[in-house]
């Protein structure tokens, strides 16, 4: 069996070698001629998987190691009878990560009080989901827009109308699609960025597209009480450099780039490639995860929950140093812009998630329990 992989979906060998040859190439480089004689194919987000890659070749197998599947062409799977599986969820705590870093950038640099806004969350799947939940376990007021699950479910879900008018705080996390009842692609354009209420804080950790990049540099630009922060970009690898330059913070779609969450995305196709195959699993992620470097963190009751917070998040992550390795990345020189983002990608640094970190108390402290169990900590 030929196993054509991307080079940096990582634990390959750990979870695949034992089924063929596994061939590594960078993701925007696989072509036909790489997938010619393949039986299995691995991806990241960058590889467009679609008729024109996969015919003639002896695929029967597609696996993406991310959430989205925007870059698979599924209605040509079905009729070639290509089985496939994406990783749900897999780095969904590490985007829940990135936001919560951003928020606490963007508190210091407006002076405000994260309990005090309102957070309006644009899409309520894995991730969108896991960060209502943290928000919520705060005491924070979040409203929720998703309309293709308020359709199916019914329950509290407002309109994007609303998130733009009552909203202080609106954080995006919705799939890209550009047909249905909602599509996603430019869901915030020049109309929808002219209704942000005055000092919006925006975050875009979903996909480029799903803001109209041009439209939101003329906001920008017209308003600077409007704060952005944007991982993902319209165009990526190519990033419009002034745009990036009036945000905030700005990094190189690496939100969800906790060493859990990608090595959790390799396992979760492992086991449905198994399952594919009829076989049962037999390598497990948690023999596999090396330990945190942070062993635990010890707080006195009388700990101010504000700083207890801060501490906490920026112990694990803070995107602040992504967002410097990105901006001394960028250059007007597009083929090294691109090379450049690629780059930052591929050599990731490791980084763990906020959820599990070990935490003691020393005294009550009923405040500090709450944030520490909304943060997905565990008391010890």
């Amino acid at each position: 069996m030929l196993i054509v992989a991307d080079e940096n979906i990582p634990l390959l060998d750990a979870f695949f070698a034992g089924f063929g040859e596994i061939r590594r190439y960078p993701g925007r480089a696989i072509d036909s001629a790489c997938v010619k004689d393949a039986d299995v194919l691995l991806v990241r987000s960058v590889t467009r998987v679609d008729q024109a890659l996969l015919e003639g070749s002896r695929v029967r197998f597609v696996g993406t190691c991310t959430i989205g599947t925007d870059h698979l062409a599924l209605d040509y799977f079905a009729q070639a009878g290509i089985h496939w599986s994406s990783a749900p969820g897999c780095n969904a705590r590490g985007v829940v990560d990135y936001v919560l870093g951003s928020l606490l950038t963007l508190a210091e640099l407006d002076g405000a009080d994260l309990a005090g806004r309102t957070y309006g969350v644009v899409g309520a799947g894995e991730v969108g989901g896991r960060l209502v939940e943290v928000l919520r376990g705060l005491g924070w007021k979040v409203l929720v827009c998703d309309p293709p699950r308020q359709q199916r479910e019914g329950g509290d879900y407002v309109s994007l109308q609303a998130v733009l008018a009552e909203c202080d705080v609106i954080s995006l996390h919705t799939p890209l699609t550009r047909e249905g009842d909602a599509p996603t692609w430019h869901l915030l354009g020049a109309e929808q960025l002219a209704a942000l209420r005055p000092g919006t804080w925006l975050i875009n950790a979903s996909r480029g597209p799903v803001i109209d990049n041009t439209a939101l540099r003329e906001c920008l630009l017209e308003r600077e009480d409007v704060l952005a922060v944007l991982d993902v970009w319209e165009g990526e690898p190519q990033v419009d450099l002034e745009l990036a330059d009036l945000c905030v913070l700005a990094t190189p779609h690496i939100a969800g780039y906790s060493l859990d969450g990608k090595q959790r995305g390799t396992a979760q196709i492992y086991q449905a490639f198994c399952a594919w195959r009829g076989e049962s699993a037999t390598v497990h992620l948690a023999d596999l995860l090396p330990p945190p470097w942070l062993a635990e963190v010890s707080l006195q009751a009388e700990t101010d929950p504000a700083w207890a917070l801060a501490t906490l998040c920026r112990a694990v992550y803070d995107p602040r140093r992504d967002d410097a390795d990105f901006r001394r990345s960028l250059s007007s020189d597009p083929l090294e812009q691109k090379a450049a983002f690629d780059t930052l990608r591929k050599h990731y640094p490791p980084r763990r998630e906020i959820e599990g970190l070990a935490v003691r108390l020393h005294g009550e402290a009923p405040q500090l329990v709450q944030l520490v169990r909304a943060l997905g900590g565990v008391l010890v």
